[in-house]
């Protein structure tokens, strides 16, 4: 029998607070081979989940902590949907369907999400980072992240530096 209490959660928060990613996350699953990935995700507000897809598999997030804004994309990278979801929303979770261009913005600090999708995990194709998103590491996240905080539906791709996209590998 495994236990996940506010204190396991607490201490995920503060592992996430300690992290230069400010998000940490705990794997319920035994080996990346489970055929159920299963893992906690706690998530400070400043963490940046570069947008990304998963083409083989959907993904399934309860909130169980805090707030997220969940945003939908078109293949350059145009906002299609923004979604808020976790405490003092309507919406507790999400489903993402395989093949759809989505990020997360933590809207409080230490919030956290429980998420299920089929393994086993395989590095090699886990996910495809969109190429109009800065990688991580890279100076204009801060820029686009701000963008990502007020960009609604219809809202067209980010520009930085007068262009569109950004070099180097799209996994």
């Amino acid at each position: 029998m495994k236990l996940f209490s506010q204190a396991f959660l607490d201490e995920l928060t503060a592992k996430a607070g300690a992290s230069p990613r400010l998000r940490a996350n705990h794997n319920i699953h035994a080996s990346p081979a489970d055929p159920v990935q299963r893992f906690f995700i706690a998530a400070q507000r400043d963490s940046y989940f570069r947008p990304h897809r998963h083409l083989t598999k959907s993904e399934l997030a309860l909130v169980i902590r805090g707030r997220f804004d969940i945003l939908t994309f078109a293949a350059d990278g145009a906002v299609t949907g923004r979604y808020r979801v976790g405490s003092d929303t309507p919406n507790i979770g999400f489903e993402t369907p395989q093949a759809t261009w989505h990020t997360l913005l933590a809207v409080t600090d230490g919030a956290a999400f429980l998420e299920i999708k089929e393994g086993p995990y395989d590095p090699a194709n886990a996910a495809e980072f969109a190429s109009w998103a800065p990688p991580e590491g890279h100076e204009s996240v801060p820029a686009y992240q701000q963008w990502l905080r007020e960009a609604q539906p219809g809202t067209a791709a980010f520009a930085h530096g007068g262009r569109q996209g950004f070099s180097g590998s799209a996994r």
